[in-house]
């Protein structure tokens, strides 16, 4: 059985990053977003680096930067820490979709320099009905995306520290009819991530200050496929890389400013109306099909390079590292997908929790990304020991 209605809005809202309307000419010329599978596993989980404009590859390390840049627990300021955020999704379309994320790691060995953390993510669409080609009703779907991984993070000097983090994807868009005997199956996959982060503390003036550069190099593994292996996907494979220098602009004030580009490394599907007949369509779209995920990675940089990379820029002011004040802007090219927005956001700590919260300002027309609110809840777990020992 095909794929109904409800199905394709499904697929059709998991890649809205990449879908929204674009000008007719560009259409018809040069507009070719890439397109991936399992494409929840790109959404920002957590309130500060959304608030920044989508950054955080060089930022101060967090309990989020599992997903940013793994690399950076090992430069953790604490021994512990864990976060939950929450993200209402597409809310200006529909009220049940979310992301929910819960991160976190620990400092090993006696000499500061290890970490291990994990992180889970859960991506719900929502509650669907599902209609047979007559229209009846067949009953209701809960379509879901989830992944879960674990890292390792080490100092390979006093400056310099590598990552490395494995990932287990799991993706239930399936469906099944008992009445024809047609499935589409759910999918799964395994991906690596490998991060490096560089930190230094140079002097300008009579002020310390703080810089620092990152990479994350995430995704990279096996396909996804929902029909037995017929229609394979690329995972969201990408390049992250980032850079960040905050200075002090009195006693307890600080301003970071950063800057992050990123470049998906998956090649764009072939248009039809870029070939003189159907017959050399085909076998160039299966020839993406059959491609692997690393010839991909490599073909990934000869497609448009300039167009496919996006950039985030972003300031963060901190008072006594306990108020916050963010803002940032993200810019995609109009020709690979046009996603062009503002992330306002704030937060507050104390000695145990801390407690972020973003806002998405779209600058692009009917985009439904606009209006977007994360939340970020954190605990550091050496203010916890610290309140168990009466400190």
């Amino acid at each position: 059985m095909k794929l109904t209605k409800s199905i394709a809005a499904i697929a059709m809202m998991a890649t809205v990053l990449t879908a929204w309307a674009q000008e007719e000419n560009i259409k018809n010329t040069e507009f070719n977003p890439v397109t991936t599978g399992v494409t929840s596993l790109s959404i920002t989980p957590d309130a500060r680096g959304a608030s920044m404009g989508d950054l955080g590859a060089a930022t101060d390390p967090d309990a989020n930067s599992q997903f940013w840049n793994p690399s950076k627990y090992a430069f953790a300021y604490s021994s512990a820490g864990v976060s939950l955020s929450y993200t209402p999704w597409l809310r200006k379309i529909v009220n049940d979709i979310y992301l929910a994320n819960l991160a976190g790691y620990y400092k090993i060995g006696s000499n500061d320099n290890q970490a291990v953390s994990a992180s889970l993510r859960y991506f719900s669409l929502g509650e669907v009905l599902s209609n047979d080609a007559e229209g009846a009703t067949l009953g209701t779907l809960n379509p879901f995306e989830m992944s879960v991984d674990l890292g390792y993070s080490r100092k390979l000097s006093e400056k310099f520290a590598m990552g490395v983090t494995l990932r287990y994807i799991y993706s239930d868009l399936g469906y099944s009819d008992m009445n024809t005997g047609d499935q589409t199956s759910s999918a799964s996959a395994f991906a690596a991530d490998l991060s490096g982060y560089y930190t230094t503390y140079p002097i300008i003036g009579r002020n310390e200050c703080q810089w620092s550069i990152g990479f994350n190099l995430s995704n990279i593994g096996s396909k996804v496929s929902y029909n037995k292996g017929n229609d394979p996907a690329y995972l969201p494979a990408n390049l992250k890389l980032g850079t960040a220098f905050t200075f002090p602009l009195a006693d307890y004030n600080n301003l970071t400013l950063a800057l992050d580009a990123n470049k998906l490394l998956v090649p764009a599907k072939p248009r039809s109306a870029d070939y003189e007949n159907d017959q050399d369509y085909d076998d160039a779209l299966q020839a993406w099909k059959d491609k692997s995920s690393i010839s991909g990675i490599f073909d990934s940089f000869s497609d448009n390079f300039a167009k496919r990379i996006t950039y985030s820029v972003g300031a963060e002011y901190a008072y006594d590292q306990k108020f916050f004040l963010r803002g940032g802007y993200y810019y995609e090219s109009k020709y690979a997908g046009n996603r062009q927005y503002f992330g306002l956001g704030a937060g507050f700590a104390l000695n145990v929790i801390k407690i972020d919260a973003s806002y998405m300002i779209a600058t692009a027309q009917n985009s439904p990304l606009d209006q977007t609110l994360r939340f970020t809840l954190s605990f550091d777990m050496d203010g916890i020991k610290g309140l168990f020992n009466g400190n």
